[in-house]
């Protein structure tokens, strides 16, 4: 592997509508497909639920909805990409991710010089990929620390309701 190569930032390409999106790979820890999502009551519109990955209740957010979009519709290419922010694990919900992308420090375009408007703080750059943008995206901008710990206690609730539902069954 080429020196160059070592300098590239390595991120996980993620679609959300018609838009990719990138997250720096350091962050994701994994890419499943879409199971089942247990709503969460009075969580915010943007959480979908909760999901049991290997017995870790992982609260998880429609990334369309928390950038005022339309819901993710899920098909197929669905995917939740589960990241670790803050020693805790979440899933974000999106229409496809699927790819590793190489950047080349050289082809990102500073957020102020394409989005002047302070709401896209979430946007730390632009990648230019061949014919191609990626709007790269800083997660701590995305789910601040209120939003973390409310993922947190969604994320613990539900374990519990889950819980006291196994053991009644027994």
């Amino acid at each position: 592997m080429s020196r160059a190569i070592d300098k590239h930032l390595q991120i996980v390409g993620l679609r959300i509508g018609r838009e990719t999106l990138g997250l720096p790979i350091s962050l994701v820890r994994e890419i499943v497909r879409v199971p089942e999502i247990t709503p969460v009551p009075n969580a915010p519109p943007h959480i979908e639920g909760v999901i049991n990955l290997r017995g870790k209740i992982i609260a998880v957010i429609d990334l369309g909805k928390r950038f005022g979009e339309a819901a993710i519709e899920r098909n197929s290419k669905s995917r939740i990409v589960v990241v670790e922010m803050e020693e805790r694990l979440v899933g974000l919900l999106v229409n496809s991710a699927s790819e590793v992308l190489r950047i080349a420090p050289s082809e990102i375009e500073a957020p102020q010089n394409v989005f002047p408007d302070e709401d896209m703080n979430y946007v730390t750059g632009v990648g230019k990929l061949k014919d191609r943008l990626i709007i790269l995206l800083d997660l701590s901008r995305i789910l601040q620390r209120a939003e973390l710990q409310r993922l947190n206690q969604v994320a613990e609730l539900a374990g519990e309701m889950i819980e006291a539902g196994a053991s009644r069954k027994r």
